[in-house]
């Protein structure tokens, strides 16, 4: 894992955010969520709300490795996590041409029932409370309120 110029998954400034850069190889991904999930331990969290922030984390990981970054080991997925305000934002960022997230079908809906693939986004705008595109379509920045009113 690389990380320009600090170990991997630092924490610079107390539990200020954190940046770090993995492989397209799926053997990170699950070690990418398990530093993301230490990162939000200091803030005694549900396991509700950890388990949709781990499953979205991973889905958009996987995505940016197989869709983005074509399995090219050589392309790095990028990731930035930070608290601020009782917002958790994750950004996960691929090198490839992007994607239009609007043309994305809906899996609940019609034939794209019996599709086996599709359900990755889907999935993360149901847990996450925001998601955001940037205009290429590399880029997810994944949001979850951790403070909730009421």
């Amino acid at each position: 894992m690389r990380n320009s110029g600090r170990s991997a998954f630092s924490r610079s400034n107390g539990a200020g955010p954190i940046s770090f850069e993995i492989p397209s190889e799926t053997g990170f991904i699950k070690k990418a969520s398990r530093k993301v999930l230490q990162y939000l331990e200091p803030y005694g969290l549900d396991k509700s709300v950890l388990f949709d922030i781990k499953l979205s984390f991973e889905e958009a990981v996987r995505n940016a490795m197989a869709h983005g970054n074509r399995s090219n080991r050589e392309l790095p997925v990028k990731i930035n996590c930070a608290v601020d305000s009782g917002r958790l934002e994750i950004t996960i960022e691929d090198s490839g041409g992007g994607f239009d997230p609007k043309k994305i079908p809906d899996p609940t809906k019609g034939a794209n029932l019996l599709k086996g693939s599709g359900r990755g986004v889907y999935l993360i705008r149901r847990l996450m409370d925001e998601v955001e595109y940037n205009a290429k379509g590399n880029r997810i920045k994944i949001i979850k309120n951790l403070i909730q009113s009421g």
